[in-house]
């Protein structure tokens, strides 16, 4: 069964097509849907429940290509039934994908020794029988359009979409627009809408919120510990970390209606000249896209390249991305000390962390010798006003996986780094620095004192973000003994400089992926050993990049 979507702008062409007459070329049952209006949805569901019960009336498409392809097809399915028990069906449809030089097949081929066509590869080459069969297939493509396709007294002009595509996809053009664009989202994000209302949400978390709680558990007779716990814990922690929501929520309203107004696609397509420097396409830009709102996502999309070499460096460069799970700690930072181009900073970290990824994508191009000619293919629909129920459920379904991480991540993790921040060896302890997470940050500290890092407290923080990157901000507000977010800002104005705390920010953005992310690329790649390496590399990379930012700035600054 073939859905014929977008039949809405079909219509507005001038042109349609007899269902029956594509019906009965194609040897499938076919039906029209408008996703977007939500019609013909419940008939394609009815008819799909129609047909999976009952029996295909349906032959099997089969073209017929020239005599000499025939004859090669022919040949090789009666050796591969008769000495390697293939079904002919199998057997023609394998030797057509190896006549037609698709290289996975060939590989599968040489791997199970099927020599009927390894024996002949070199004869189905000369004789251009890839070419043949793609000149049989758009044969046949154009005569059943053509059989199909009827002329609507209806027509209506794209003639906005051209104009629009002309200036947003120039070759030149193109990138600056892409660049002002995700700028236009960080200033919506951070200075003119998201910023006054995590503001005024973080003043009712840590003010009436904390308040009530705290006076409840005294009134209760809660224990000092469990009411430190609970208060100075869990609702400043996890308190903290939720202040972010509106800008998160803003962030992704603006994703949403890049993708529904059809601007994504562009996006792909203006970048499709840079990655094919790195031996990739405009397809690998969709994950790393998507991986804005989470790498673990950004991976899983990455199964849609076809290249197994292309498809694991997606894999490789995705972590890379900033995902929203680094936004709560950069709203701390820039708002603490760049107050005046918070949309600025942020934007050049996002823009730093596809630097990065596309350096690694041209060195993992040269390491495993990646041509670098796939084709990339794209639909570039009309553009559409953005409808507030499409926008309203993209903006929901990205970010509704911070708000569930703030219950189960974030929540675990606070009442950790809580109970590390307040145990030793010992048992509870009033002195902080006497505790678990003092030794082990106090250890680590040294490491970080090249790249601007004078505070063990941070350090500590650090390490919780392998967790989650959420966890971080949640963990300073813990480890440094504050009610909200607003009384940490001020407390870094005493711990580091502008140029320290965007070295930070910087390891911030390519230091270890998190655990799901490492997961995800285990389950992707079928070897742990990748995870490994994405870990130290990461590391090391991040650790570099902060190291030079500092010292070089250091000696301007």
């Amino acid at each position: 069964m073939i859905a014929l979507n977008m039949i809405d702008d079909l219509k507005k062409t001038g042109s349609g097509y007899h269902l029956t007459t594509l019906s009965d070329r194609l040897h499938c049952q076919l039906t029209t849907t408008n996703a977007r209006n939500k019609k013909g949805i419940g008939q394609l569901r009815e008819e799909v429940l129609t047909t999976i019960s009952g029996s295909s009336q349906f032959q099997t498409l089969k073209l017929n290509y020239s005599n000499q392809v025939e004859e090669g097809i022919f040949k090789a399915v009666s050796q591969l039934t008769t000495k390697f028990q293939m079904t002919a069906d199998f057997s023609r449809w394998i030797t057509i994908q190896f006549m037609n030089k698709n290289e996975p097949i060939r590989q599968y081929a040489a791997k199970n020794k099927l020599k009927p066509l390894i024996d002949q590869e070199e004869f189905y080459d000369q004789q251009k029988f890839e070419s043949q069969i793609f000149a049989t297939r758009m044969t046949f493509i154009e005569e059943t359009l053509r059989s199909a396709r009827f002329q609507t007294k209806f027509k209506s002009s794209n003639q906005l979409t051209n104009q629009i595509d002309r200036i947003v996809t120039h070759p030149f053009l193109g990138l600056p627009i892409f660049a002002g664009i995700f700028y236009l989202m960080f200033k919506l994000s951070f200075d003119w809408l998201g910023t006054p209302l995590s503001e005024t949400l973080n003043i009712f978390l840590s003010g009436p919120v904390s308040n009530f709680a705290s006076h409840f558990l005294m009134t209760i007779g809660a224990i000092p510990f469990l009411r430190s716990l609970i208060v100075n814990g869990i609702i400043a922690g996890v308190g903290g970390v939720l202040t972010f929501i509106p800008q998160i929520f803003v962030l992704f309203a603006c994703i949403s209606i890049l993708e529904d107004s059809g601007y994504m696609a562009r996006a792909a397509l203006v970048t499709d000249r840079i990655m094919q420097l790195i031996g990739l396409n405009g397809k690998s830009f969709i994950p790393l896209i998507i991986g804005f709102g989470c790498n673990v996502t950004g991976i899983m999309v990455a199964r849609t390249i076809e290249q197994p070499k292309e498809r694991l460096v997606t894999t490789l460069i995705s972590p890379f991305m900033s995902c929203s799970a680094r936004l709560p700690i950069y709203s701390l930072f820039v708002s603490a000390f760049f107050n005046k181009n918070q949309a600025l900073i942020v934007l050049s970290l996002y823009f730093l962390g596809i630097i990065i990824a596309l350096i690694m994508a041209k060195i993992y191009q040269m390491t495993f010798k990646i041509k670098g000619d796939s084709d990339f293919i794209i639909e570039l629909p009309e553009y559409h006003l953005p409808k507030l129920d499409i926008i309203a459920k993209g903006t929901w379904d990205k970010g509704k996986g911070f708000i569930r991480k703030a219950g189960t991540v974030i929540f675990a993790g606070t009442v950790l780094i809580w109970l590390i921040s307040n145990l030793n060896f010992q048992g509870p302890t009033p002195m902080i620095n006497h505790s678990w997470a003092a030794y082990l940050g106090k250890a680590l500290l040294p490491l970080f004192i090249p790249i601007g890092v004078t505070s063990w407290e941070i350090v500590s923080a650090l390490l919780t973000g392998i967790v989650a990157k959420e966890v971080i901000s949640s963990s300073m507000i813990v480890l440094f003994h504050l009610s909200a977010s607003t009384d940490l800002i001020a407390t870094f104005s005493s711990l580091l400089t502008p140029l320290s705390a965007y070295s930070l920010l910087v390891f911030i953005l390519l230091y270890i992926p998190c655990f799901s992310t490492l997961a995800s690329i285990k389950i992707e790649t079928g070897s742990i050993k990748w995870s490994f390496y994405s870990a130290i590399s990461s590391f090391a990379i991040a650790y570099t990049i902060a190291f030079l930012i500092y010292q070089v700035g250091s000696l301007f600054m």
